[in-house]
């Protein structure tokens, strides 16, 4: 019989109350397929188009069964680009809160100190993309020794990426008893050969294999020159109207270009890309995330690590040079219950880049006639009006888990030799409190962070002013998120 909630599953209370404020209402077909075989610690290889909910699919089992108690990290999941790392993290994060599970991201382009201070701590589950991983394997600031658990998600996207010795590099460090469950939207040689060396008798699991892009993506595509794109671009939005669209180009200088473009006509837009600063691209993402803006021009760079279940648009300003990267762009939209269209601009020189996308998806891409002035024309009123109208700000993934939990700052740490022992023992000894009722607790040099769970947070913070902590009051405030 087919699970349907999964309340069906051997998963603890802590996990199942993380999923209900989460909003997953129950399995998708890969989780449905996946989170058993993982809690009987079968390895694994998937091949699942993107949307389908495997995040939540690895994460759910790992989270499950990880133990607590243990310090060192006992699972680590590679990606192949930072964004889908802190995506990863995330998600986690969410379903970990309650069990109190601790994951760090560790990728490139970010302070490697800043990494090395979080991986000294209780940390449960891992996860960055692979240079970065080797980097702290090699200086020791990784320990490996206690891994379980190990899932290399994306993976053709990490081997075209030439990450394979990485890869190999980093599993060589691991302990060969572990579980290992790989995912990839495409299944190359390539794959096969990685798993045939580095796993044992893994279960294959294929969703959607009828067609690698679903049904309720609306594809089509426009016949244009180069110089023409940019007003077909601004003809389409016109008369599409979307509420959220993303438009992919094959190299930054062309996202510039598009970003220039968009924001002289006043549209409400921004751009990613892998020459800007970590920051600057998480901001963006945090902003798009939210409805802050309704275009974003981006790179491949994005289309990796988008998990926004609204996206209504997706503009292949530039055809992608390989099949699988069609796949990916297009499966940015479409999500969840969800409908989305995808459009594809083609120059005369462009056809071979066609026919491979073609043949891949099984099926040929509708040509469509650019619309016309009258179309735009009416169109204008109506596309003005929203592009003028305040964004609604929409809740993060989170926000639901997160209105019970208030986080704590306390102005003590490591260099005033405050352990967890410590803020448990305080807390335990308010009336009310209990250890269920305590999160996460990070400690730093000079501070240390604690979450308070089941809506308790104002009690305790009230509470903190007058209760000695270690023998003697601290500072506590309420922690900016």
């Amino acid at each position: 019989m087919t699970t349907i909630n999964f309340k069906d599953y051997n998963i603890g209370g802590e996990l199942l109350k993380a999923i209900e404020l989460l909003n997953f209402k129950s399995p998708t077909k890969v989780q449905q397929e996946v989170i058993p075989a993982a809690l009987e610690g079968r390895d694994i290889t998937v091949k699942s188009q993107t949307g389908s909910g495997k995040t939540a699919a690895f994460a759910i089992p790992i989270c499950q069964m990880v133990e607590w108690e243990e310090n060192k990290p006992q699972a680590l999941v590679i990606t192949p680009t930072r964004e889908l790392a802190i995506q990863v993290q995330d998600d986690f994060f969410n379903i970990g809160r309650f069990k109190r599970l601790k994951v760090a991201s560790i990728y490139g382009k970010s302070p490697y100190r800043r990494q090395e201070r979080e991986l000294r701590q209780k940390t449960h589950v891992v996860v960055g993309t692979p240079g970065r991983i080797i980097d702290h394997i090699e200086r020791g600031t990784l320990d490996t020794s206690c891994i379980k658990y190990l899932v290399l998600d994306e993976a053709d996207e990490m081997l075209s990426m030439g990450f394979i010795e990485q890869i190999e590099a980093v599993i060589g460090s691991l302990p060969k008893e572990r579980m290992t469950m790989l995912f990839s939207a495409t299944m190359p040689a390539d794959i096969h050969s990685l798993c045939s060396r580095y796993m044992e008798d893994p279960i294959s699991i294929e969703i959607e294999s009828k067609g690698l892009t679903a049904d309720k993506i609306e594809q089509e595509r426009y016949s244009v020159n180069e110089a023409d794109k940019l007003e077909l671009l601004r003809d389409l939005t016109i008369v599409e109207n979307p509420d959220s669209c993303i438009i992919f180009c094959n190299t930054k200088q062309k996202v510039d270009e598009v970003h220039r473009g968009l924001s002289r006509l006043d549209y409400p837009c921004d751009k990613i890309h892998g020459g800007m600063e970590q920051e600057d691209r998480l901001s963006v993402m945090d902003d798009f995330k939210q409805g802050g803006f309704r275009y974003l021009v981006a790179t491949d760079v994005a289309a990796r690590g988008i998990d926004i279940d609204n996206i209504t648009h997706v503009i292949n300003y530039d055809i992608p040079q390989d099949k699988e990267g069609y796949v990916h762009r297009i499966g940015r939209t479409g999500r969840a219950s969800s409908s989305g269209k995808a459009m594809t601009f083609v120059t005369r020189y462009e056809d071979k880049f066609l026919n491979e996308i073609h043949s891949y998806i099984g099926r040929e891409i509708a040509l469509k006639e650019r619309p016309e002035n009258a179309a735009v024309d009416s169109s204008r009123h109506e596309f003005e009006k929203k592009a003028s109208a305040s964004p609604e700000i929409k809740e993060t993934k989170g926000a639901q888990l997160s209105k019970e939990i208030m986080k704590l700052h306390v102005n003590a740490g490591k260099k005033t030799k405050m352990r967890p022992v410590d803020i448990v023992g305080t807390l335990c000894n308010i009336e009310g409190m209990s250890a269920a009722d305590i999160g996460i607790i990070s400690i730093l040099d000079v501070s240390t962070f604690v979450e308070i769970l089941n809506n308790k947070g104002e009690m305790v913070l009230e509470k903190l002013q007058k209760t000695p902590i270690k023998g003697r009051l601290r500072n506590v405030s309420r922690a900016c998120r």
